[in-house]
């Protein structure tokens, strides 16, 4: 996610999803014992995204809005329907763009590489 002369930081399935409105998700080290971190990405839909969903496709974008959320929960209800009592929002921030969003994560301690597909990870949202 940098400009077109760079090479990216994002490997292309984990870059696409973002630019087509995709959420990606990380577990991240826990406040203490019997808790279960992440940080998601979600990238935030506008009218133009619903526009297009209502014809049947996706719009992909290159300069999204981006939010990025570290929730901490109690592990023992992260499987079940109540996985928000007890959680806990860490920090949250939002960022324009893919350079913004890079930088953003960098600041966070986290790489690209560490994202996955929020159904290759326990984040119970």
């Amino acid at each position: 996610m940098s400009s077109s002369n760079e090479p990216s930081l994002w490997t292309i399935d984990k870059l696409t999803a973002l630019r087509l409105g995709r959420r990606l998700v990380t577990e991240v080290a826990a406040s203490g014992p019997g808790r279960r971190a992440f940080v998601d990405i979600r990238p935030v839909a506008t009218t133009d995204d619903r526009n297009a969903s209502r014809e049947g496709w996706t719009r992909a974008d290159r300069e999204r809005t981006f939010q990025l959320k570290h929730w901490d929960y109690d592990a023992d209800r992260i499987d079940g329907f109540d996985y928000d009592i007890g959680a806990t929002l860490v920090k949250a921030n939002s960022v324009v763009g893919e350079s913004a969003l890079t930088q953003a994560l960098q600041a966070w301690g986290l790489r690209p590489e560490q994202f996955l597909h929020p159904w290759q990870t326990a984040d119970p949202q």
